[in-house]
């Protein structure tokens, strides 16, 4: 008995071995995105490796079919989507094959493309009586090897649009292969937006999800945030602060003049309810020991406290209700202050109908900033380098060694550049710091700043990812910096 039963073992073993080689020898399907744009619908495979396909076009030209084999697609969402070209999709997923069939408006054609590292499928359904070659005109390319300090290196420039260049650079210093990835943008057609994942917080989303849902020109991920999606540092968006610090550190803002701005910033709050006034814990996060929370609609429909606070609404400059169970509805037209332990009994005479005074102070240069993103830490200022990591404490994950970084910069003519370095993985080492500032200084910022990085350093240009994000797979972020048209 005891010798069947390690027989038994041994043959279940085996199963689950060449189960798990035939899943690994295959193609995982994660995604499917959407894209409608001026010139063309574009469905976008997030795949874990380039799968075999098959495409074809019914005779009527009405019914475009996409067939995978050797692909996984267990937990696939299968989310009907529609656009100036494709009017419906449906889904037939049958073992390792599946089968994506779009209903296409009268008159179009169709262009597949593949992408490697992270690997992807496009679908581009355009309009029939213009070719591909015309409808996408293709970009100029230049490839140039610079006098570089690095070593060898090798540099790509792509315009994408008029004034919106794309640029890979890679090189070789004596650790290994670096490579990185820039979208330069000129300020006179372009300007950056700030977007929260999923439009709220706590919420958190991949940086091409939010670059397709504004159909943004190209995005990059910005804040640091925590895993339950509240954003960590003073964040303001559209004019609606979403974030805040305890610490002073640096921030990138744009003024409502479209004008960037670079430096410390600091969040100072206060709230009068009645004739007592106390000072803000924070904004849009989770309420703590004895603090007083601001939430507004950037955070959603509801506060999600819990009962051991009083909450009093906020609606046209008055309390309109206090509420002592937690969990307050957020109204649309005006914010929920959140108190606990001795900033709730501060509030206690506080009664229904007594006026509400909230006051907002970041500092001179940043009141006038309706997009603020604290990040950091600096790392040029004025064309020098200036990494402020240590007076900022950032943890040691942050300053010390190489990884896959982010940033934004101004160059001396004021173009905008967004950057990513890939690291962690053979095709990129990564960057210290002091050598990312180095990098941006050299791609021709003269003021830049750090973002979050590690496994959420990411680009997207035109609703493609263009680095290698070090997770394997694209991480939800918490907020990602955007270019847009004026």
């Amino acid at each position: 008995m005891k010798r069947a039963s390690r027989v038994s073992v041994l043959l279940l073993a085996l199963m689950i071995f060449f189960e798990s080689f035939a899943l690994a020898a295959g193609a995982r399907l994660s995604g499917i995105r959407f894209h409608s744009g001026s010139k063309h619908d574009r469905v976008v495979f997030d795949l874990s490796k380039l799968p075999k396909y098959e495409v074809a076009l019914s005779d009527n030209g009405r019914e475009l079919t996409l067939d995978l084999t050797d692909v996984a697609a267990s937990g696939l969402a299968r989310t009907n989507f529609h656009g100036s070209r494709i009017q419906s999709v449906k889904y037939q997923v049958d073992g390792d094959k599946v089968k994506v069939t779009f209903k296409l408006k009268e008159g179009m054609t169709y262009k597949v493309d593949t992408l490697k590292n992270p690997s992807r499928l496009l679908v581009d359904v355009l309009p029939g009586n213009a070719s591909a070659a015309k409808t996408e005109a293709k970009p100029s390319v230049s490839r140039v090897k610079p006098a570089n300090p690095f070593g060898n290196s090798g540099m790509e420039k792509t315009e994408m649009a008029p004034g919106l260049i794309r640029i890979k650079y890679s090189y070789h210093d004596k650790d290994g292969r670096v490579t990185a990835y820039f979208v330069e943008a000129d300020n006179a057609k372009y300007t950056l937006k700030p977007a929260l994942a999923r439009g709220q917080v706590p919420g958190r989303e991949t940086v091409s999800g939010i670059s397709d849902r504004y159909q943004a020109l190209a995005a990059v991920n910005a804040s640091y945030f925590a895993l339950s999606g509240d954003i960590l540092g003073v964040t303001r968006v559209n004019g609606l602060t979403a974030g805040t610090t305890y610490i002073t550190r640096s921030a990138f803002g744009m003024t409502d003049q479209g004008k960037p701005v670079f430096g410390k910033i600091n969040y100072n709050g206060t709230v009068k309810l009645g004739s007592i006034s106390q000072g803000v814990s924070g904004v849009d996060c989770e309420r703590g020991e004895n603090n007083l929370i601001i939430y507004n609609r950037a955070y959603g429909s509801r506060t999600g406290t819990n009962e051991f606070g009083v909450e009093y609404v906020v609606r046209g400059g008055k309390v309109t209700a206090i509420n002592e169970r937690g969990n307050s509805a957020i109204p649309a037209d005006g914010c929920v202050i959140s108190v606990h332990g001795t900033a709730a009994a501060c509030f206690a005479p506080v009664k229904v109908g007594d006026p509400a005074v909230i006051t907002e102070d970041m500092g001179a240069q940043w009141n006038n900033c309706p997009d603020i993103l604290g990040v950091g830490p600096r790392l040029l200022t004025s064309g020098k380098v200036t990494v402020t990591a240590a007076e900022e404490q950032f943890p040691g994950d942050i300053r010390f060694g190489r990884a896959p970084r982010s940033a934004v910069g101004v160059t001396k003519d004021g173009k905008f550049l967004l950057g990513v370095v890939d690291g962690r993985q053979a095709v990129s080492h990564g960057l210290t710091l002091t050598e990312w500032a180095n990098l941006m200084k050299k791609m021709g910022a003269v003021d830049a700043i750090n973002f979050d990085g590690g496994g959420s350093s990411e680009l997207v240009i035109g609703g493609e990812i263009q680095n290698s994000p070090s997770d394997g797979s694209e991480r939800p972020v918490g907020t990602a910096l955007m270019v847009v048209n004026k």
